[in-house]
């Protein structure tokens, strides 16, 4: 019996189900998948340092709920929290700005 199924590479699907490099879609996906790879992360860390979100909390002067949204959309909390919660993990926070091609004019 023939193999029926292709294999292909998860770059491949992504450019055909989402779209190519380049385009509004693909960047929106791109970024979404980063951010939530920062939530990850988080909690990953953590983990390995035998803390419960509510000690996070704690150490971070926030309540365990944000601790929990955190880890599981960065989408909606505050940079500063974000910036705490890294530094109670003991993490040393790196960020890369790309600039895209747009012109900014400040008059």
């Amino acid at each position: 019996m023939a193999d029926k199924f292709k294999t292909v590479s998860i770059d491949t699907m992504i450019d055909k189900h989402v779209g190519k490099r380049g385009t509004v879609k693909r960047e929106a996906f791109e970024n979404e998948l980063r951010i939530d790879l920062l939530g990850q992360t988080i909690k990953q860390v953590r983990l390995e340092r035998n803390l419960t979100q509510e000690q996070l909390g704690e150490l971070v002067g926030v309540q365990k709920a944000q601790i929990s949204k955190i880890e599981n959309s960065v989408k909606n909390a505050r940079f500063e929290t974000i910036i705490k919660v890294f530094e109670a993990l003991g993490a040393k926070v790196n960020f890369n700005v790309e600039l895209t091609k747009k012109k900014f004019i400040f008059q």
